[in-house]
């Protein structure tokens, strides 16, 4: 495209050199519109109850072994490992499986932690962890 100068110089020598914007313009309309009906409409609303988008805290149940193998439920004693397996299913079954922390002491026999550990596994306890394991550690000379 050619374009006639004021002071008379011929079409042939003057190119033009302003770029058209429209066009870019109008494409950077489309994709702005493009981008606005691509967003999700967003709900200002909290819902609280049985279908609450926050979870329920987890209640936490505190296992404790003793160096002779006697259990504690949250510091109550507990008669056997039946009792013990009783309350846990109980506690399982509920609608927010609460937290199991099972806390052995340094001298008991491994095989009473693994039976708790069993208990848990087998009543479908998800939840489950290891509190005061520092306790195990062999300090290095």
């Amino acid at each position: 495209m050619l374009r006639n100068d004021a002071r008379g110089t011929d079409e042939s020598d003057v190119l033009f050199t302003e770029i058209n914007m429209s066009p870019m313009v109008d494409v950077l309309l489309a994709i702005v519109v493009m981008f606005l009906f691509s967003i999700p409409v967003q709900y200002h609303e909290i819902r609280y109850g049985e279908h609450s988008c926050f979870p329920l805290p987890a209640p936490v149940i505190d296992i404790d072994i003793d160096f002779d193998g006697s259990l504690l439920w949250n510091g109550d004693p507990v008669a056997s490992q039946s009792a013990l397996e009783a309350k846990m299913a109980e506690a399982a079954s509920e609608r927010v499986q609460p937290e199991f922390f099972i806390r052995p002491n340094a001298f008991v026999e491994y095989k009473a932690v693994a039976a708790v550990m069993a208990s848990a596994q087998r009543l479908g306890v998800t939840k489950i962890g290891m509190v005061g394991n520092e306790q195990f550690l062999r300090r290095r000379n």
